[in-house]
């Protein structure tokens, strides 16, 4: 990379010390850090200049407005080149892993989820201030040929790969009628169009943006729905709901916001995107072989399937053959695995419960060892979901005790099934009648995990003949 640390000795002064190419994407750019003594900087070569250009121009216009962006420090003569600086190497992609591959997202995670979708309106009005689109790559606005080539780049790059048959006449007209739906609101706002948290950094707490070269004149909704529903990210809806609570909060500095209306529109939005990752999955992955492509394909499925259970009336002909799609042999194996943790209560004098899903059950805990209500005539005809018996069991503590230690233990073992696709826990709590300390037990770890943890939870008082059943969130 000769040009790249001409360009660092002529901007520094100094002749680089290390070179290191840095890992790319789906862009054909490629990165490099360069250094000298204490001095880093990002080294960028791109194959086209008037990307390059773009995202040059964008930067320092950006940087102007006073937005987190990498700063342009130097460009080549031929546009080929650039350096720019140094933002670290913490993605918020990576700092939202453990959420990601749960479903559970921490209350930092969230944090980070929240300053970071606050920042999205500022960049969307601050962006287009000023700004002269026309040096937007490939095109300087969003609009019905753009529309079109990302609804043609899912039917040919990802639909027709699936060898399903289907009408393109009747394709083609629902997808003018989503063209017309999305091209309805005009605004002179910046839309990113590539807006995940891939491209954003963290740089001491604080979200920077990255890989804003494809932005153009365009509406608000495209770059939520991009970041809402980025096929990997894993989020939960009522984390949805809140950032998208969140972001409206933001909006509303710049424009008057229906909360209603603009739900609505963004539902057409979402849809849109993820037809249009589909058909990028596709093309990087079946076409140009990259694997790492291929494997967000489940992923994006399970939100379409998620989005198609309201379905748009107004696309009649698309929602059928998307719902046909989405049940190819091929795609099986994609639907989202979700856990079900089984709580039991349980008496030993009749046994330890069958685990019914054939995986061999899972944690058995005795609740012998804890002082008993049962030996006390007067709690013979009431259970441990009745009040006298809940505070027998926790003014002595030993209860409250048996189960702050074992909550760790579960939220452990929950948590890694969740991050292996595991479809089945079980958890039993046993006593002498199964009435008082395992029926107390079993009922506050079923609340306990439903309300950590979001996944289905069905609880059986066996010796009760109780049944309930926590709904995943």
């Amino acid at each position: 990379m000769e040009p790249l640390t001409e360009l660092f000795l002529s901007y520094t002064g100094q002749q680089h010390q290390t070179l290191e190419a840095l890992p790319t994407s789906g862009s054909n750019r490629r990165y490099y850090r360069l250094t000298a003594g204490e001095i880093s900087l990002i080294g960028v070569h791109g194959e086209s200049r008037d990307e390059n250009r773009a995202f040059i121009t964008l930067a320092n216009h950006f940087h102007q407005q006073g937005l987190n962006v990498p700063e342009v420090l130097a460009v080549s003569d031929d546009e080929m080149f650039y350096l720019e600086e140094d933002l670290g190497d913490l993605l918020l992609f990576d700092a939202i892993k453990g959420g990601r591959l749960t479903g559970v997202f921490s209350h930092d995670e969230k944090e980070l989820l929240h300053k970071t979708i606050s920042l999205l309106a500022d960049f969307q009005y601050l962006g287009a201030r000023d700004l002269d689109f026309s040096v937007c790559y490939p095109l300087a606005e969003f609009n019905h040929r753009s529309v079109m080539w990302d609804l043609n780049y899912f039917k040919y790059s990802f639909l027709k790969t699936t060898g399903m048959a289907f009408r393109e006449d009747l394709l083609e007209n629902d997808f003018e009628k989503l063209a017309e739906t999305l091209l309805k609101d005009e605004t002179h706002t910046f839309m990113y169009r590539d807006f995940q948290s891939r491209n954003v950094m963290l740089v001491d707490g604080n979200p920077y943006f990255i890989d804003f070269q494809g932005g153009r004149k365009g509406p608000v909704y495209y770059d939520l729905a991009s970041f809402l529903w980025q096929a990997k990210a894993n989020f939960p809806s009522e984390l949805r709901d809140e950032l998208i609570d969140r972001y409206i909060t933001s909006l509303r500095n710049y424009q008057p916001v229906d909360e209603n209306t603009f739900r609505e529109r963004l539902r057409h939005y979402v849809l849109f995107r993820t037809l249009q990752v589909l058909g990028a999955y596709g093309f990087r992955g079946y076409f140009e072989k990259k694997p790492h492509f291929i494997q967000s394909v489940p992923y994006a499925l399970n939100n379409l399937r998620e989005l198609l259970q309201d379905g748009f009336e107004q696309y009649p002909y698309l929602c059928g053959m998307l719902r046909e799609m989405c049940e190819l042999k091929q795609f099986a194996d994609s639907r989202k695995r979700e856990l079900e943790v089984r709580v039991y209560s349980f008496a030993y004098k009749k046994g330890i419960p069958e685990d019914s899903s054939g995986n061999g059950g899972g944690y058995v805990f005795d609740c012998r060892a804890i002082n008993n209500p049962g030996k006390f005539e007067r709690y013979n005809n009431v259970t441990g979901l009745d009040e006298p018996v809940i505070r027998f069991l926790e003014e002595d503590g030993e209860m409250v005790t048996f189960l702050e230690n074992i909550y760790p233990l579960i939220d452990r073992h929950v948590k890694r099934y969740m991050e292996r696709n595991f479809t089945n826990l079980m958890i039993s709590f046993g006593c002498t009648g199964g009435q008082h300390r395992s029926v107390y037990a079993a009922q506050h770890v079923a609340e306990h995990i439903s309300q950590k943890f979001g996944v289905k939870v069905s609880l059986i008082h066996r010796e009760q003949n109780l049944e309930q059943e926590f709904r995943k969130r």
